[in-house]
């Protein structure tokens, strides 16, 4: 089986009929197989989400003194 290239990608056209195919109850496993991967390998509609930025470290209580 022939791997697609890395840089190519699924139009945005033949990306909207295959989610319609895996939506659609009544399409064959192997249709929904072939719709499954022409969507993995569509462009994403979204930016990745950005990692939250590290909180910082808690600070130290404050020590008790000992008097009474």
């Amino acid at each position: 089986m022939a791997k697609a290239a890395r840089n190519e990608k699924t139009s945005k056209k033949v990306a909207t009929i295959a989610s319609e195919l895996l939506r659609n109850p009544n399409t064959p496993k192997k249709v929904k197989t072939v719709a499954a991967s022409a969507l993995t390998q569509a462009a994403n509609k979204k930016a990745a989400p950005k990692k939250a930025a590290p909180k910082p470290a808690p600070k130290p209580a404050p020590k008790k003194s000992n008097r009474k």
